[in-house]
């Protein structure tokens, strides 16, 4: 039996062909809404037409009638849909007993509620469409009613308005039938007048080309409320939908060429999640993606959660982001899209423990979980991963994967990053990496700061310069990364480093970072190397020449282990009964010291309970030229003999 999601795939796939044959002019070239191209082209009279011309029920946003006729088909026949379900109600039953969203802001931003209310209407809408209990209904048009009721959405921090424009576009749409008509009209004036019309008659809309997630979430949030209301202003839903199709293409351009995602797997959650549901909107309704889907690289993206995603259940968290995953319902609907069944590694557990937690009314955290009863994937058999074992971004901001083995939970596996500070929620985390061996992590990157701590302090925290107050956050500097500190001194910010050697040889899978852009001042060269030795082993090798004679060079790893005996060139890490030796190979007398990163070194700093920094300092010789070499092994793996250890130059790796 296919899955569910294939089936409503392959049931709107139907229904776009019908809506494109039906309502499309004639025609030919581009203009045409059925002939897909990427950037997107077609005409606005072509859009108008096609807009004005839909007359679909409700909902219409996502889903459709028909498919919710399935979908409790579906939960009454699979046991996997059912327990979703189950918990879907359940937080439904826990938000019944809230009070409704209030217009609460935290600093500059309103965010935090906007998400509470997406997270509140996805459930309650699906409660109502899995039961038809009224009761659902009405708290929904409770808290539709209490949203409308403010004074504004926070256009100034546009994200806001965005993420609660969609909440209540899916509340209108979704719950329409149960609403009654002055419910109707409160609704569907504040989505019009708090939301859509806001960056069409304002100055709020220096988002409009934004490059980063910005472009995703706010023109999908913009999409929603157009479409859920668009008999009521066909001029904003025709010039919302053309600005989404001529402007998220910037936000795209970071797919290609390969699917990553330069903000780093938590923001891909994020902003692809937004991506997907514009995509998903805009077929549903308008029975057209109009070629956002052909975006370089797009179709490539469904895998990066796994690729990044460590044995240890923890994905390789670079810029501002935890290494916590979630459930991803976006990943479902790219593996069922593309039949990739594989792409889903690492989202079962996650979505096993959401599905375990107790019900809550308040939470932000999993908001899109509704959607997995649209889109979740679930493999009748047992699938075999044909994603590659190490892979390279080749992208913007660069990083490359090892991995040991795709089935074996007590699998190697290392993550390094390039790229420059100053890019997309960068940190100078440059030549940093992760390692999980035997199922846990044993380096790890501290995360992201909370914006508004820093922010609330009067510092700025977002410009990229060098004398920044960014820098001056211990997450977000290379003193609290898994890199090299050169005489106490910051990496250079505006420094762009690349990824010059990967190889997937599986006798010696190794990657070679380029350090000197971000050493500029202090170095002629600087290259890290980071390879899989085949006995399991982790080969971390640095090389860096023109040194000043006396230079001071600490080599830092954040690891949460339990260290044993410090103070030789040999430090054990202890995790439970996992273990990971650390031997300093260069220099000769190199010796393990412990730097504390628990206790934050200011006022404004977090806390980073239970890790520790396993470090070691070098000083540059007469020639400048210092060698630093450190293998791990894990306590599964048998090392090898220290003179089958590659030691040459990283540069000489692959010869």
């Amino acid at each position: 039996m296919m899955s569910f999601g294939y089936r409503i795939f392959c049931r709107i796939g139907m229904i776009v062909s019908t809506l494109l044959l039906a309502s499309v002019l004639n025609g030919a070239g581009p203009s045409r809404a059925n002939d897909a191209v990427y950037p997107p082209e077609i005409d606005s009279s072509v859009l108008r037409d096609l807009i004005a011309s839909r007359e679909l029920p409700r909902p219409r946003l996502l889903m459709h009638p028909a498919d919710i006729t399935l979908l409790r088909e579906r939960v009454a026949e699979d046991a996997a849909f059912a327990e979703v379900a189950r918990s879907v109600l359940a937080n439904a039953d826990a938000m019944l007993k809230t009070e409704p969203i209030e217009r609460i802001q935290t600093g500059r931003r309103l965010l935090s509620q906007s998400r509470r209310a997406v997270r509140r209407l996805l459930t309650l809408g699906m409660a109502w469409h899995l039961t038809e209990k009224q009761v659902y209904a009405d708290r929904a048009a409770e808290e539709m009613r209490a949203i409308a009721a403010f004074s504004d959405w926070n256009p100034s921090h546009f994200l806001d308005v965005a993420e609660m424009t969609f909440a209540m576009a899916i509340g209108y749409d979704w719950i329409y039938a149960a609403l009654d008509q002055s419910t109707r009209e409160t609704v569907r004036n504040a989505i019009l007048e708090l939301g859509v019309r806001v960056p069409l008659e304002t100055r709020h809309h220096g988002w409009t080309r934004a490059r980063n997630n910005w472009g995703q979430v706010c023109h999908a949030g913009m999409v929603a409320g157009a479409l859920a209301v668009t008999e009521h202003d066909v001029d904003a839903a025709v010039s919302t939908v053309q600005r989404a199709l001529e402007n998220v293409t910037v936000s795209m351009a970071m797919y290609d060429p390969k699917g990553s995602y330069p903000e780093g797997p938590g923001y891909w959650s994020y902003g692809t999640t937004y991506n997907v549901l514009l995509i998903a909107m805009l077929e549903s309704v308008l029975g057209s993606s109009f070629g956002l889907d052909l975006a370089p690289g797009f179709d490539q993206t469904g895998k990066y959660m796994a690729l990044t995603t460590g044995p240890s259940g923890l994905t390789f968290n670079y810029a501002d982001g935890g290494s916590g995953r979630s459930c991803e319902p976006a990943v479902h609907w790219f593996a069922t899209r593309h039949q990739r069944p594989d792409w889903l590694l690492g989202d079962e557990a996650p979505r096993k423990r959401l599905l375990a937690a107790a019900p809550d009314g308040q939470s932000i955290a999993n908001r899109f979980f509704p959607l997995m009863l649209l889109w979740m994937q679930v493999p009748e058999t047992e699938v075999t991963p044909t994603m590659p074992l190490h892979w390279t971004s080749d992208c913007k901001v660069p990083i490359a994967l090892h991995r040991s083995s795709w089935e074996d939970p007590q699998a190697v596996f290392v993550g390094i990053k390039a790229g420059s500070p100053a890019g997309p929620h960068g940190h100078m985390d440059i030549g940093s990496f992760v390692v999980d061996a035997d199922g846990v992590r044993w380096a790890v990157d501290l995360g992201a700061e909370g914006y508004h701590r820093i922010e609330s302090r009067g510092m700025n925290f977002w410009s990229r310069a060098q004398d920044s107050d960014r820098w001056r956050v211990f997450r977000q500097n290379n003193f609290s990364h898994n890199t090299l500190v050169i005489d106490d001194a910051l990496q250079v910010a505006s420094g762009n480093s690349k990824i010059v050697r990967f190889s997937d040889d599986p006798d010696f899978p190794h990657s070679v970072v380029d350090l000197r852009p971000v050493y500029a001042e202090q170095v002629e060269e600087a290259h890290r190397g980071i390879a899989v030795l085949p006995s399991g082993q982790v080969l971390v090798r640095d090389r860096l020449t023109g040194l000043k004679p006396g230079a001071s060079v600490r080599w830092g790893m954040v690891t949460p282990g339990t260290p044993v005996q410090p103070g030789t060139s040999t430090l054990e890490l202890q995790q439970d009964d996992a273990t990971l030796t650390m031997q300093i190979l260069a220099p000769s007398d190199g010796a393990w010291e412990l730097i504390d990163t628990a206790e934050p070194p200011n006022e404004w700093d977090s806390p980073n309970r239970g890790t520790v920094m396993a470090a070691f300092h070098a000083i540059a010789p007469e020639s400048g030229v210092l060698d630093l070499t450190v293998v791990m092994t894990p306590g599964s793996r048998d090392p090898l003999p220290q003179d089958r250890i590659p030691a040459t130059n990283p540069l000489d790796w692959s010869e």
